[in-house]
């Protein structure tokens, strides 16, 4: 590593927490947490709506193209509201949290200038995309729609860089706490940058894939049973139980990286109040006056899981300054998130292999209302799995900002009266939630009653290109 630790003195880290704290942690938990439902979508659904894209012109096949053309509308709404909620998110950066952005925002900022280079490409070529249908030759179309994808991969790998040198922080040097030289690759990608960015582009399909499978699910629980439902919730799904399993191993990865990196966050993941080896793995419980209170212990299986072995030692919360030791309350917090984590994701491969034995059974899409049942459900654990992670990486680095250098209290704006501010980022945010689902309704309604996906403008072309039938000719 080559930072360089900024001193927090006994008496900093010791004093009271200003009253601006807690509204600017409950905030930003709002609103990041609101943000981050959104983020799949604009990474992961732009991808499955090019599979649909692509199969409909390579098999000639309309329900394909009728697909694309419809998630296609979707994601550019939640595209607009994320951007909205993020725009948001940004400025709470530098309202809320002074501390971080002045004496460290010349690394921090610099993976959110990439970011915003991403996503004004991504917003370009959503546009071209969105206009391009019946517009543009057909595969001519179709490429404008891989930038979008490939934007989208660069702007939430950027934003991770941010986050992960948070809980890694490298290539600055600090003199006299501030900082005075950054090597902005190495800001970019420091230690945490590889494996946080993958698990998270990963969850990002999951999402993604169960929620659209999740939708085409419903509608056959309803009687919907055509190929267009039937095709819809294959893409869906099969590309969210491709990385499932892919996900299972990077997270074990990811886990154990944080063991290494990030003792602190792993004692809270394990509940873990003293140092020790053959460390049990808790399920549920808390942590009360540093003592676990209910948890169900695996004997041995957290020491496993760290090193391969139960004689592997563990650090506890202990070994932690008690100035800058996590409380009880943020401990357990972590714990039973990760919990919640770890038990969603086994729930999904589950109904992957309950898939891929009914799909083995009857050589065909499964039908059991059980299984649409749970399939109807799987988006919403999904986005459930994905909270879970986040909180264990943001609670987990309390009470720390930028680990070693930053804590949160030294951080927060010292200004002023925020729970007004947080009030109304609530309403602002019902209300662009309420918008995007109200708008998302009506255009279900719209496609179950009338099904034709063309609206003619006076800018239009005389003679659109085909989209369907036949797709790869000019009507």
């Amino acid at each position: 590593m080559d930072r360089v630790l900024h001193p927090v003195s006994k008496a900093l880290a010791a004093a009271g927490d200003p009253s601006q704290l807690l509204p600017a942690r409950e905030q930003m938990a709002f609103t990041l947490g609101f943000h981050i439902i959104l983020v799949p979508f604009g990474v992961a659904l732009t991808a499955l709506m090019l599979i649909a894209h692509y199969r409909g012109l390579r098999h000639d096949d309309s329900d394909a193209l009728r697909l694309a053309r419809r998630w296609s509308k979707v994601a550019a709404v939640l595209v607009a509201v994320g951007a909205i909620t993020g725009t948001v998110l940004s400025f709470e950066l530098g309202i809320l949290w002074p501390g971080l952005m002045g004496d460290y925002g010349a690394a921090f900022g610099m993976p959110f200038a990439v970011e915003g280079l991403f996503f004004f490409l991504e917003a370009i070529f959503v546009s071209i995309y969105l206009y391009g249908w019946n517009r543009l030759p057909p595969w001519a179309h179709f490429w404008t729609g891989v930038p979008v994808v490939l934007a989208s991969l660069g702007g939430a790998a950027a934003v991770i860089a941010a986050n992960s040198w948070m809980n890694q922080p490298g290539g600055i040097t600090l003199r006299d706490g501030h900082v005075t030289a950054v090597r902005p690759l190495r800001v970019f990608f420091n230690g945490a940058f590889w494996y946080e960015t993958v698990h998270m582009l990963l969850a990002a399909y999951i999402v993604a894939g169960f929620t659209v499978a999740g939708v085409y699910a419903a509608g056959m629980l309803k009687g919907r049973r055509d190929r267009h439902h039937r095709l819809g919730f294959l893409i869906g799904f099969l590309v969210a139980a491709a990385a499932i399993p892919v996900q299972i191993f990077v997270g074990d990865t990811v886990a154990r990286e944080v063991f290494k990196e990030e003792p602190a966050k792993f004692a809270a993941i394990e509940l873990l109040p003293a140092t020790g080896d053959h460390v049990p793995e808790n399920l549920g419980g808390f942590l009360v006056d540093g003592k676990v209170r209910y948890g169900l212990p695996v004997p041995d299986m957290a020491s496993i899981l760290a090193g391969f072995t139960p004689s592997t030692e563990i650090r506890g919360l202990e070994a932690i300054p008690p100035e800058v030791r996590p409380t009880d309350r943020s401990v357990t917090i972590v714990h039973l998130a990760f919990d919640v984590m770890v038990g969603t994701t086994f729930l999904m491969l589950g109904l992957v292999l309950w898939f891929a034995w009914l799909w083995w059974r009857g050589r065909t899409m499964p039908t059991n209302r059980w299984f649409l049942r749970g399939a109807a459900l799987s988006g919403l654990v999904a986005v459930v799995c994905l909270e879970s992670g986040w909180v264990v990486t943001e609670v987990g680095r309390q009470p720390w900002t930028v680990v070693g250098l930053l804590l949160t209290r030294q951080a927060v704006t010292t200004q002023g009266n925020l729970w007004p501010l947080f009030g109304a980022t609530v309403v602002l945010y019902a209300a662009v939630g309420t918008g995007a689902v109200l708008v998302l309704r009506a255009m279900a309604r719209r496609w179950r009653t009338a099904g034709d996906e063309t609206v003619y403008v006076p800018y239009g072309p005389e003679q659109p290109y085909a989209t369907s039938g036949t797709a790869g000719e000019e009507r």
